[in-house]
């Protein structure tokens, strides 16, 4: 049984990391618009692969974070119902 509820823990947090990567896109639109007006400057589209680039990965690691965050508060949860369980058996015993 624990290695079926770790496979859906496992797989909840693939879902939650997918949906909060696809969900953000703001640093991305920022890093590409911050990039046109230094592109045009420049006139070179260096700025927008690094700008965009970089945008990007910072989309990826704030949805990693968040879904990391929302993963260790379901664990915090489940350990306070699980002491709380204990200590009503302990309590009765």
């Amino acid at each position: 049984m624990g290695s079926q509820q770790q496979q859906q823990e496992v797989k909840h947090i693939e879902e939650c990391s997918v949906s909060n990567a696809l969900g953000t896109w703001v640093f991305s639109v920022a890093g590409a618009l911050l990039a046109i007006p230094v592109g045009i400057r420049r006139k070179s589209l260096a700025p927008l692969v690094f700008f965009g680039t970089t945008g990007t990965m910072l989309d990826i690691i704030m949805g990693i974070s968040a879904c990391e965050r929302e993963h260790a508060e379901r664990q915090m949860k489940l350990l306070e119902a699980q002491s709380s369980v204990d200590s009503v058996g302990d309590s009765e015993t």
